[in-house]
């Protein structure tokens, strides 16, 4: 790792100070690269740089359509009608430099209502929570949160992973409902953002509603992305996290991996610091629905230590509410681990997810099918950042707690190789210390210990080789919203 420095002359520093208060800080700008070259430069909060350098400057790609890589359910899932709903997005870069993280959180909730309900629509639909969120957890998981309770300037694909919104616009300026190259984005957009697969820009100002967490006022970021693995084999039909029957309101909550890695290259302003970087280890998922899960918990990374490639590593469990009149829940769990183009997938229908997770600051999951095995274990003795979810009891609330510190180690084996130990063959066995991993919802008394278990008749029914994605894209005024 090289570190450059430079001095200035008298003459340049003696400018500074006249033309600039006493208690005015200098930010320092870091650049972080894949090669682990860190250079710092000193910058005053005029612009003025104080050691000329290199600038990332990441390079936009409209779009394409049937790109590669796409999964089912990449789109905007709302159907225009007014039952309750909410979808979320998340997406995160990751610098192993500096062992540093920013999530970026969107979520849009009842957006068949533009803004508060009055009176009347309350009576009528029930108490509703509306509005748009933009959170980041980021750099020494600070955080910073913007939301507003109108959705007019919020927009989503019907079909592609692209959506937006703006909180404020420039005067005389229509709000972009659709992408738009960065310049228009930047000549139009005062605070808000915009995400698609292969680019992602914004900036957002902290509403000051957060007591609970070390935040910071601003957040600025551009970068360009290049999708490694969708959801399934590189080179073969991505697959729906959760199997066809997403395609229907049924099990809500959903959760679409979109991304389980990609490498990104751009820049984040963070508070007064610049992170810049390129081929980041990236991600990205989402989930959509009636609302959140009664309980769950989450561990994700794409930095390893011992292994060869792009790794990707994704799992998550929950107690979700089943349709029907009574409250009847179920456990649902999954781990999906990619490596060598090859996607290992360990889910309800195909096999067995055991867990032991804490209240906080340990996971232990476990999970065979007819072929592979998988462990991962994860601990953390980080305290967390507190997160807001869409809760149906009070909108964009706090309701789980995060980390990307934690420590990580992944096995995976492959069964009934005649040469392999009692596990099987050991095909990758790697670890980390920047695993981002969660506890949500609630309550939490104390550990929990789980066990997937599907009713044979689902079982069955999702094991069925049914291509919802192929079978009506002939029909495209028949295709749901968001497949």
């Amino acid at each position: 790792m090289e570190l450059q420095t430079t001095t200035t002359s008298p003459l340049f520093s003696s400018l500074l100070a006249s033309s600039k208060p006493n208690n005015v800080k200098s930010s320092v700008r870091l650049k972080h690269e894949r090669n682990r070259r860190l250079s710092a430069a000193k910058t005053d909060v005029y612009g003025v740089e104080l050691q000329s350098q290199e600038i990332v400057n990441p390079v936009y790609v409209p779009t394409p359509t049937n790109r590669p890589l796409r999964p089912p359910h990449s789109g905007y899932h709302f159907d225009g009608t007014t039952r309750k709903f909410f979808e979320g997005w998340y997406f995160k870069v990751s610098i192993p430099e500096q062992r540093q993280s920013f999530c970026f959180m969107y979520s849009v909730e009842n957006p068949a209502f533009k803004k508060d309900l009055n009176i009347l629509e309350q009576l009528q639909h029930g108490p509703r929570f509306t509005g748009v969120g933009a959170q980041i957890l980021g750099a020494h998981d600070k955080y910073i949160c913007q939301y507003s309770k109108e959705s007019h300037n919020f927009w989503g694909s019907r079909h592609e992973l692209m959506l937006g919104n703006s909180f404020s616009v420039q005067t005389g300026k229509q709000p972009p409902n659709s992408e738009v190259p960065p310049q228009v984005f930047n000549q139009r957009v005062i605070e808000g953002f915009q995400v698609t697969p292969l680019w992602h820009q914004g900036f957002i100002r902290d509403d000051g509603r957060t007591s609970y967490a070390e935040t910071v006022k601003t957040a600025r970021w551009e970068y360009s992305t290049r999708p490694v693995y969708g959801w399934g084999d590189v080179g073969s039909k991505q697959k729906s996290t959760a199997g066809w029957l997403a395609a229907f309101p049924v099990f809500e909550p959903h959760w679409q991996i979109c991304m389980a890695g990609g490498l990104s290259t751009g820049w984040i302003e963070w508070g007064d610091e610049r992170y810049e970087f390129e081929d980041a280890p990236s991600y990205c998922e989402k989930n959509w629905g009636g609302g959140f899960p009664r309980k769950w918990f989450w561990v994700q990374c794409n930095v390893f230590k011992g292994a060869s490639g792009e790794v990707g590593l994704t799992c998550g469990g929950g107690l979700r509410q089943l349709p029907g009149l009574n409250e009847t829940f179920e456990n649902a769990a999954l781990i999906g681990v990619h490596h060598g183009g090859i996607f290992y997938e360990f889910v309800p229908w195909n096999g067995v997810v055991e867990w032991e997770v804490a209240e906080w600051g340990y996971w232990h999951v476990t999970a065979q099918n007819e072929t592979h095995k998988v462990e991962l274990e994860a601990s953390t003795k980080d305290p967390g950042t507190t997160l807001r979810a869409p809760t149906t009891e009070a909108g964009l609330a706090p309701a789980c707690k995060d980390t990307c510190f934690a420590h990580l180690t992944l096995k995976l084996w492959e069964k009934g190789s005649a040469a392999a130990a009692a596990d099987g063959k050991l095909i990758l066995d790697v670890t980390s210390n920047m695993a981002a991993v969660e506890v949500g919802g609630g309550p939490w008394f104390n550990t929990w210990k789980g066990k997937t278990y599907t009713p044979e008749v689902i079982n069955r029914a999702l094991n069925l080789p049914v291509d919802v994605d192929g079978i009506l894209g002939s029909f495209p005024l028949l295709k749901p919203p968001g497949l």
